[in-house]
């Protein structure tokens, strides 16, 4: 049955199943439910995301589990050299201007260079949410990356979204965003892969952010969460039409033309 060649395969791998959600995106009450078989005839989008980390090529598969532990064993280590539980803003702001990092938790996370087709989407979607606001005189800012986002109004965590729509103007400051965005969009590259499906998808539920996306190109999916409605992600392909849920889906992004620009 299907629920047993995934749970054979998992077992094969040695992966956990917090690994395999941060890997697929998936959560991990979805996942145990289609593992314990209580999930009979799960979503294809969902039973799609589990196979392509689980029937990857094994060596990739490796790669990436053993990058998923890597980062959490890194940054349990830098915590333990601080007192009182980890690094803090005044830690986040003595860095060098030049060094792209994020601190999640009191952890830094330190964050590639963007690539040409990272800029591509990032310019592309943009556009697409300045379009819609300016069309319908909307009083919602659209904002990239690099800005600082104080998500949880602490002094433990500044992250950087590459794209953040934001319709609460109080919370936007000069030199950062202090609060949730309503929606956080991550573009993936192979640095932050981790981050965005696993962490920051808790991260930005937990703080209050009204939909999460991840884009992934070299997946070709998009993986949409409206915190506001199901507690499960839908995903998209590169062909399809993505509705925005914080605008009642009158938004909607035709992705099919993003990829033409990728090619």
């Amino acid at each position: 049955m299907l629920y047993e060649q995934l749970k054979k395969r998992k077992k094969e791998l040695g992966i956990t199943t917090e690994q395999l959600s941060r890997l697929s995106g998936i959560p991990i009450g979805t996942i145990n439910k289609i593992l314990n078989g209580e999930t009979r005839s799960p979503r294809y989008d969902t039973l799609k995301a589990l196979e392509n980390v689980l029937f990857d090529d094994a060596d990739n598969t490796k790669r990436n589990i053993d990058s998923v532990s890597d980062s959490a064993t890194v940054c349990q280590t830098q915590a333990e050299r601080k007192k009182q539980g980890g690094y803090t803003l005044v830690d986040y702001y003595a860095l060098p201007d030049e060094r792209h990092t994020e601190l999640i938790d009191g952890c830094f996370y330190d964050m590639a260079s963007p690539t040409s087709t990272h800029q591509d989407i990032l310019l592309a979607l943009a556009f697409e949410f300045e379009l819609y606001i300016r069309s319908n005189k909307g009083s919602c800012k659209v904002l990239v990356a690099p800005l600082d986002v104080q998500l949880d109004m602490d002094d433990r965590t500044i992250v950087q979204p590459d794209i953040v729509v934001v319709c609460k103007k109080e919370i936007i400051m000069e030199q950062k965003i202090f609060g949730a965005p309503d929606l956080c969009i991550e573009i993936v590259s192979d640095s932050t892969r981790k981050l965005d499906y696993g962490l920051k998808n808790s991260k930005y539920m937990n703080a209050g952010v009204r939909e999460y996306w991840i884009v992934d190109a070299k997946r070709e999916k998009v993986v949409c969460y409206n915190f506001e409605g199901e507690d499960y992600p839908v995903i998209y392909s590169f062909d399809d039409i993505v509705p925005v849920h914080i605008y009642d889906a009158k938004l909607e992004i035709d992705f099919s033309q993003i990829k033409e620009r990728l090619l």
